[in-house]
């Protein structure tokens, strides 16, 4: 398949994910990850749908809808959603909701240009929230990571200063971003 002009350039706008309890699955992403329920509905006889999201700009980032069939959820490092986070402050509380919640699969992990919390939802769908690092290195990269470290930027530098592709990640966006205008 080719086209004759470069694509449209896309974003991600939402997901949608079957669920089997849909009160527990609203009440983990409101109550422990901080998303507001935006709308709640019906649509024919047999699925609820419920609209979730933390960004005033998305009406819904999620969708929770039942009276579908729920596939199984696979390796929760490769089966997920991500969600940017702030700061490694936020990664922390975020951390901390999910213990006081009773989430005990918790995997923090620096991906050298991410540092990341991965972790299941009630109904076992992996889920991620990182922060950038300040570099790039070649990926796959995955390394364990103490989110407690007194300096986690230093430490992570230590992970990943020589690894291919190492550099800024400012000059790797800058160059990616070329790549996309056909430069």
């Amino acid at each position: 398949m080719s086209t004759t002009s470069r694509p449209p350039r896309l974003t991600l706008g939402h997901t949608t994910k079957a669920v089997r309890d849909l009160d527990a699955m609203v009440a983990f992403y409101t109550e422990v990850l901080g998303f507001e329920v935006t709308n709640r509905g019906t649509a024919g006889d047999d699925a609820e749908l419920v609209f979730i999201s933390q960004d005033p700009g998305a009406h819904h980032q999620i969708v929770f809808v039942t009276g579908l069939d729920v596939p199984d959820n696979q390796f929760v490092l490769a089966d997920h959603l991500a969600f940017r986070a702030e700061s490694v402050e936020d990664l922390r509380a975020i951390r901390a909701n999910l213990e006081a919640a009773g989430v005990d699969d918790i995997i923090p992990v620096t991906h050298g240009n991410a540092w990341s919390l991965y972790f299941t939802d009630p109904e076992g769908n992996g889920l991620e929230c990182f922060v950038d690092t300040p570099w790039h290195v070649a990926q796959p990269f995955l390394e364990p990571m103490d989110l407690d470290a007194d300096d986690l930027e230093a430490a992570t530098l230590a992970q990943v200063d020589g690894q291919p592709e190492f550099q800024p990640f400012d000059a790797w966006r800058s160059v990616f971003a070329a790549r996309l205008e056909g430069a």
